[in-house]
């Protein structure tokens, strides 16, 4: 257990969350259920349960080190892996794999994101526990893959092969977002999974992937090589991170990689990554409204609506819409057809010209 860590990757600033989710507090730090846990503390809850909590490493922007202080007091401050740039996924996990090698040569990782709901917890734990041991003994990347449950164009699609290691098939191709027409045929043919975003592999593993198919980042990161855990490690970072290739850990290396293996499993997975994805999972009135939070609502004669606010002295009174997104926060109402969503970033940059960068 004491060679199981885990990286949870908590940057993003989820625009597609507006006006809920701004930059300076992003989806990660709300509770969008009412639990009392941000999507970021019950990430942190559910991997500290298998995962001892010293091996926790969360890498963000700079900016949200106070944050995550404050929602994390359990952590130590060397537990919060800093970038002073957004550089994708492929930069992060790079400086995260550096500086746990310093900590321990014989580390196995999983990395997660910090925004994903888990309804079978129990389950899940075992799948990442059997990934850790697997890990331990292949030269595996691993990589998690949901049984998909409908043709959802929003999740990029990972094909099975027949080539199998124990509980773990090879994994012959990664599709990104397909259309309605591809995503029907994926999930007929049985072959195709849910890309989770969840991975899995020794740490060794993951450096030689990094050396072989993108050797700038980590030709980048070897000039750091001793200032790892030691107290040079920020300044090295806030001199070199920016030169790295900004480009996804799912382009940059598993795509190409040939030792890549898919568990696949059924969890009860979601990626909180939209509206519409809150709305799909949340409990439904008779007339198929979603209201989150306790959101206190007066519907009339609208059918197929998600509300959201963040005001527990505010009423929404709504009559007449069908399939719709209401959300209040702070000094912004939203209101946008659910099948319009990705409209969104073009709603907070037209805000953001006319109005100032407070409401983004």
């Amino acid at each position: 257990m004491k060679d199981n860590y885990c990286v949870i990757m908590g940057g993003g600033i989820g625009s597609r969350f507006w006006p809920f989710s701004r930059e300076t507090y992003p989806k990660q730090f709300l509770d969008f259920f009412g639990t009392g846990r941000s999507l970021l503390q019950m990430t942190f809850d559910r991997f500290s349960k298998i995962i001892p909590v010293e091996n926790i490493f969360i890498v963000t922007n700079e900016i949200y080190a106070p944050l995550i202080a404050e929602q994390l007091p359990e952590l130590h401050p060397e537990q919060l892996l800093l970038e002073p740039s957004r550089r994708n996924t492929a930069p992060c996990i790079a400086y995260a794999s550096y500086h746990i090698r310093a900590c321990n040569p014989n580390a196995n990782i999983i990395v997660a994101p910090s925004d994903h709901l888990i309804l079978r917890e129990d389950i899940f734990l075992q799948d990442v526990q059997k990934a850790l041991n697997f890990v331990k003994e292949n030269n595996a990347l691993v990589t998690l893959g949901i049984k998909p449950s409908r043709p959802e164009t929003g999740y990029g699609y990972i094909q099975s092969s027949d080539t199998m290691l124990g509980d773990f098939t090879k994994v012959k191709t990664f599709t990104e977002k397909p259309n309605l027409e591809l995503a029907k045929i994926f999930q007929e043919s049985g072959e195709f999974f849910w890309n989770s975003g969840l991975f899995v592999w020794n740490v060794n593993t993951i450096m030689a992937a990094f050396s072989k198919y993108l050797p700038d980042i980590s030709a980048r990161f070897d000039l750091g090589i001793g200032k790892f855990n030691t107290p040079e490690e920020k300044a090295f970072i806030q001199e070199n991170f920016a030169y790295c290739l900004n480009i996804s850990i799912d382009y940059g290396i598993m795509e190409k990689a040939e030792n890549v293996y898919m568990l696949c499993v059924d969890f009860g997975w979601a990626d909180l990554g939209t509206w519409g994805s809150l709305y799909d999972i949340g409990g439904k009135d008779e007339q198929e409204n979603a209201i989150l939070r306790g959101s206190r609502t007066m519907m009339y004669e609208s059918t197929g609506n998600l509300v959201a606010m963040s005001d527990p002295q505010k009423i929404a009174v709504v009559q007449g819409l069908e399939g719709y997104i209401i959300a209040e926060s702070k000094n912004v109402l939203m209101i946008c057809k659910k099948e319009e969503e990705q409209r969104i970033k073009q709603f907070v940059a037209d805000l953001q010209l006319k109005y100032g960068k407070e409401y983004s």
